[in-house]
């Protein structure tokens, strides 16, 4: 979609009557059905004018074409300014142009992210030359009419109330790689970004490329297929087997159909293997040229999938990072405007209130959004009240959509050494649900230990990562975090005074990939970091918002010492729905590791609990 369109004559004429912010926002209020913000509105009016100036000094066509706020089909991301034409050889061009009012910036340490003030704050956020490329990127990978009507796109960053420093920020050696593919520009350097517009767009004829762009069809390139194909090869963490091979090919047969509005539910526990058939699926539906999307609700989750994918390669990463989208994306998606969404995770779908969501219910986007739709869920891995991923949700809304429901249930265990034992002893011991294993399991087959001091289980830990094992510490909800002054995990917040023990919880500069950071071995992950991942060896720290009370023969959760403000809305009278969800989340820490796990009880009756039923005393 795009909000404004014109030649530039008629851009520059707009922009001298000054009327241009008021053309742009009668059309954002016409094709979006709602005011821009105050905001917004100046950001057309000042960053126009600039850009009036450079194009009129650049000396291109007049018929030029010029988008303003185009929407990225199948995105809720808007390109602030697209001019296209023909070049001195006659090749079809357009250049996305990133706009900034910036004035100053800072550096992160984190990849291809920038500190700046935004609304009145200093904040993280993508360099403005990542942006831009990645815009471009996924025109070049899923803009049908770009990839194959050779119209080459580019990218630049212009930020014209910046004047370049030194040494400067935005230009720190982290940064060359994704400058080096989208041009930066300060306010100095107009005469640069003018010469660079007159070299690709200068002999203009560029207004029908406007329509070409807009009417392409979003399916993905041969380019694109190839390089997540590429990303697979070769990559152990994706290999499928056995019971999971059957059940991605299941998914492929009804998915790739696509000549009926479908609905796949696949159920499994911990284990099971829904993400490893869920990263494959999405592969195997683009190589089918289908329009696909991997959901995620945990941005930890995504993040950590993206990692694993593309094995630290930067521009890589970012490219494959357009595949990938959260669960609050789809609100205002057109009805199967996709052509399958797989939502791993699903049980983690929010509802109407939930923070930061505009929506009402986030299964219904997502049935209405794609003509398949895959959800890879466990009911008994819901750990908050506004988690309304139920199986029971989602077969409510497939059938008010009209959506054919198709379900597979997966029953092989690939984590706790396949320990299916181990994995229903906790079931049970958690009352979860009951099962045949009150005693326990047969032990030799996983690694499992109640420690008497948290100290004893972060030197296992700690020896286990030393071997070059995949090992993590991990603890509930049973301690505030430390905001300020605590960007990467500084402040210990999770403390133990009887044993003298503390750490930090995952810092928020490596929040999203901890679970993979060199640095996360030294930091206690949390039910956000490491839901959906798995470990060789994880470590759980059980907090005292999980008790158990030895008269009553009653485990029980503690409201007060249960620190997720969102996690207990609306419970405090309600203790068991409380239990159960704190019970899940400790379901979902216990069952993170392959080959063992190790827990500290904060509640000795607890410990004695586990003990007994272990056999142990």
């Amino acid at each position: 979609m795009i909000v404004y369109s014109s030649s530039v004559e008629q851009f520059k004429e707009d922009v001298a009557e000054n009327r241009i912010a008021p053309t742009i926002e009668t059309a954002y209020i016409s094709k979006l059905g709602k005011r821009p913000a105050q905001s917004e509105w100046r950001a057309w009016n000042n960053s126009m004018q600039f850009m009036d100036k450079v194009i009129r000094n650049s000396k291109v066509a007049d018929d030029c074409g010029v988008l303003i706020e185009y929407n990225i089909p199948s995105t809720s991301k808007r390109i602030d300014f697209v001019i296209a034409g023909h070049d001195q050889e006659n090749e079809k061009n357009f250049i996305i142009v990133e706009l900034k009012q910036w004035d100053t910036a800072e550096a992160s340490p984190k990849e291809d992210l920038v500190r700046t003030v935004i609304n009145g704050a200093v904040r993280e956020t993508t360099h403005p030359s990542y942006q831009a490329w990645s815009y471009r990127q996924f025109m070049y990978d899923m803009n049908e009419n770009v990839y194959s009507k050779g119209i080459k796109g580019h990218s630049v960053a212009f930020l014209h109330n910046y004047h370049a420093k030194n040494p400067e920020p935005l230009k720190s050696d982290h940064y060359q790689k994704v400058i080096a593919e989208a041009p930066l520009f300060f306010a100095e350097e107009t005469r640069k970004l003018q010469e660079f517009l007159f070299k690709y767009v200068g002999k203009g004829n560029g207004v029908d490329l406007l329509y070409e762009i807009e009417n392409g069809r979003i399916v993905p390139s041969k380019s694109l297929i190839d390089h997540i194909d590429g990303l697979f090869k070769g990559n152990d963490d994706f290999i499928l087997l056995d019971e999971q091979k059957v059940a991605y090919e299941t998914i492929m047969s009804y998915a790739k159909r696509q000549d009926h509005k479908a609905t796949i539910i696949v159920k499994g526990g911990p284990g099971t293997g829904k993400s490893v058939i869920s990263m494959n699926a999405m592969g195997g539906l683009l190589r089918e040229r289908l329009n696909t999307i991997f959901v995620a609700p945990n941005a930890s989750f995504r993040s950590v999938m993206v990692e694993m994918l593309a094995k630290n390669k930067t521009l890589s990463k970012a490219r494959t990072k357009n595949l990938f989208m959260g669960s609050g994306s789809f609100v205002d998606s057109k009805e199967n405007e996709f052509d399958v969404l797989i939502v791993d995770e699903a049980h983690r779908l929010k509802g109407k209130g939930t923070y930061m969501y505009k929506g009402v219910n986030q299964v219904d986007d997502v049935i209405k959004s794609s003509n398949v739709n895959v959800f890879f869920v466990d009911d008994h891995q819901r750990i908050r009240p506004n988690d309304i991923g139920t199986i029971a949700e989602i077969k409510r809304v497939a059938k008010e959509r009209k959506s054919t429901l198709y379900e597979y249930e997966l029953h092989a265990q690939f984590r706790c050494s396949g320990a299916d034992g181990y994995l229903n002893w906790i079931d049970d011991v958690l009352h979860i649900r009951e099962t045949g294993n009150y005693n326990g399991w047969d032990r030799d087959a996983f690694d499992f230990q109640i420690l008497d001091n948290p100290h004893e289980v972060f030197n296992l830990i700690r020896q286990k990562q030393s071997e070059g094992l995949k090992a993590r510490m991990t603890a509930g909800f049973a301690w505030s975090w430390t905001n300020e002054g605590n960007s990467n995990g500084q402040i210990e917040d999770v403390v133990i005074p009887e044993h003298s023990f503390s750490m930090p919880w995952n810092g928020k500069a490596i929040q999203s990939i901890w679970a993979v950071h060199p640095d996360g071995v030294n930091q206690v992950g949390c039910i956000h970091t490491t839901q959906g991942l798995e470990f060789d060896y994880v470590g759980v720290i059980i907090g005292n918002d999980l008790k158990y009370d030895i008269e009553n023969y009653e485990l029980y959760a503690d409201y007060n010492e249960y620190k997720d403000t969102a996690g207990k809305k609306g419970l405090k009278h309600n203790r068991d729905e409380l239990k159960k969800l704190i019970s899940n989340i400790y379901k979902v820490l216990l069952t993170r590791g392959m080959k063992g796990c190790y827990v500290y009880c904060c509640d000795p009756s607890l410990k004695k609990y586990l003990e007994d039923r272990l056999g142990e005393r």
